[in-house]
């Protein structure tokens, strides 16, 4: 899929005009009688498709009360009429502002993304839509060269979260996050499982025990010689590649038969980190990713076990199956080193998180400053990857007491989602947020743009989050 700013419709283009308003359809490079027509329909609906003896155009009327959610999802219904009409390229123009437009690209470029990989007959299956053109006075080339690149790399999550732990093991998304971090420029170092073993990282070491394929840990970093930050801001994603519950074992329908999906956390971060390199965002990060897949075989770590963290804690196991914070857990207090401005982590960690919000939002919490959680929120708002904010109360912290070890990982049976946080926080003493966002990051069934399987929740966020800041 790709974005070009272009002043007249390429050969084979379908011409998509937005307006505010019925009357400023006079205002369109239409036939007289075409308007006349397209203004007295289009007062009965929002949309019309125009056929010019086979060359068709199509004219939506936006509401100026419509929001700009509501704008990409025209844009993602759009995308059924050109799968139907087998349409290659759309040029989108019109008497909207600038905003509505690049929403509207959103909405088209999201909705008609596809995992075909496995498929045989993927040639077959794949959309012709290929292009969309834009002609606007106040969208310049830089624009949308920047949301291209952002969108791409949404596409880049969604395709990591989709593949099978067949091909993406711990190890092949280290390879994955060589391969993006060359195609857009952050750095890449990754540690292989002797290394991980020197630097005693128990918890990711503890939760790989069970399997065959050796954990990772890579690191990926962003320091443009501009940046608006002295101190860098560290970025977390679980990389559980695949998770079965380990000896605290899942039930497969609705459960494990997805669980590829748990290193969405990770893809997210990755697909954050490709945004921020590819549009050469001045501003330094880190990206830290620990993968592992979580199996109850071999010499699997076990309910009752003592496990000692990369910063010397103990933590008693009381279910292997809250194995995504043992291995974030380490990643965060190596963050530690790097004296961050400020840490973030993603992770589906919690179906706690998942009860309270479902998939139409990314719970939060954490201990940095107001501001923080503010700027958050209004990126979310600004995107509509929206976030809610849990209380992050002291109180929750003595769930996650053991009478064995420092601390135990699985607290009582309520506030789920936030005992995992708590946890969390033991292992980390900067300026910290913990995003949960096991309810959106898979989704069953298309959701408008978001669609089946992964969505690539959270990269817009993010990215938007990080651009506000320079």
């Amino acid at each position: 899929m790709n974005v070009k700013n272009v002043k007249y419709p390429g050969k084979d283009s379908v011409q998509i005009s937005l307006v505010n308003a019925v009357a400023e359809v006079s205002s369109l490079s239409l036939a007289k009688k075409t308007k006349e027509y397209v203004k007295k329909e289009l007062g009965k609906k929002k949309s019309m498709a125009i056929n010019h003896d086979g060359h068709y155009s199509i004219v939506e009327l936006l509401e100026r009360k419509e929001n700009l959610e509501k704008v990409r999802e025209r844009g993602a219904k759009l995308v059924e009429y050109c799968i139907a009409e087998r349409i290659k390229k759309v040029h989108l123009c019109g008497t909207v502002g600038a905003s509505e437009i690049l929403a509207m690209v959103e909405g088209i470029y999201l909705a008609n993304y596809q995992f075909l990989k496995y498929f045989g007959d993927a040639k077959k299956r794949k959309n012709k839509l290929s292009v969309i053109e834009v002609c606007h006075d106040e969208i310049n080339k830089k624009e949308l060269t920047e949301l291209n690149n952002l969108l791409r790399a949404v596409y880049e999550t969604r395709d990591l979260v989709n593949e099978p732990q067949s091909f993406l093991t711990a190890k092949q998304l280290s390879e994955e996050i060589k391969r993006i971090g060359a195609g857009t420029g952050f750095k890449v170092e990754v540690f292989d499982q002797a290394k991980i073993k020197s630097l005693k990282m128990g918890g990711l070491l503890a939760v790989n025990q069970g399997s065959v394929e050796p954990a990772t840990f890579s690191i990926l970093e962003w320091k443009p010689t501009d940046a608006v930050n002295s101190r860098p801001y560290v970025i977390v994603g679980k990389g559980v590649v695949y998770d079965t519950g380990g000896l605290s074992l899942k039930p497969t329908p609705n459960s494990m038969d997805i669980m590829k999906c748990d290193m969405a956390g990770a893809a997210m971060m990755i697909g954050t980190m490709s945004a921020i390199a590819s549009n050469k965002l001045p501003i330094h990060v880190i990206c830290l990713i620990p993968a592992t897949d979580n199996r109850p075989g071999g010499i699997a770590y076990a309910p009752g076990d003592v496990v000692t963290m990369y910063n010397g804690k103990t933590v008693e196991v009381l279910n292997t199956d809250a194995e995504g914070r043992m291995i974030l857990a380490d990643a965060l207090s190596f963050a530690e080193q790097y004296k961050p401005e400020l840490v973030v982590d993603a992770a589906t960690l919690t179906g706690s998180a998942a009860r309270a919000i479902g998939s139409v939002g990314i719970v939060a919490m954490g201990n940095a400053d107001d501001e923080e959680f503010i700027q958050l929120n209004e990126a979310g708002e600004e995107v509509y990857e929206r976030i809610v904010q849990f209380p992050f109360w002291e109180e929750y912290g003595d769930q996650i007491k053991s009478k064995i070890a420092d601390i135990k990982n699985l607290g009582g049976p309520e506030a789920g989602a936030i005992t995992a946080g708590k946890f969390l926080e033991c292992f980390t003493n900067d300026p910290y947020i913990h995003l949960d966002i096991a309810g959106p990051a898979w989704l069953g069934a298309a959701s408008h743009y978001r669609t089946q399987g992964g969505s690539g929740i959270g990269v817009r966020l993010m990215y938007t989050f990080f651009k506000n800041k320079c």
